[in-house]
């Protein structure tokens, strides 16, 4: 599967860069397939794997911010692998 988040910590002010941060070093500790983007950061793997990399990373943020908001999109393939790759490589291939 590949799933596209957002954590965002509420009532810390304007600049959530480092509770953001806190989230990314998460996901990018976890080995699987990831990017993160200004809006979303987007990783890939099995259900249980996925999932419980995104827990981590919201817990991560709920460490230091009193609330946090969760947006999560998910593309659920099952005996996918390499997706994030191949659907970049499909919209190349038509620009």
């Amino acid at each position: 599967m590949i799933v596209a988040f957002s954590v965002t910590p509420l009532g810390v002010g304007e600049d959530v860069a480092s509770y953001v941060a806190d989230a990314v070093r998460v996901v990018r500790a976890s080995g699987l397939p990831n990017q993160t983007d200004a809006m979303f950061t987007t990783i890939e793997g099995e259900w249980d794997e996925v999932m419980a990399v995104v827990k981590d990373a919201c817990d991560a943020v709920a460490a230091r911010a009193p609330r946090v908001s969760v947006t999560l999109k998910a593309d659920i393939r099952p005996g996918v692998t390499g997706g994030m790759r191949a659907k970049m490589a499909s919209l190349e291939r038509h620009l």
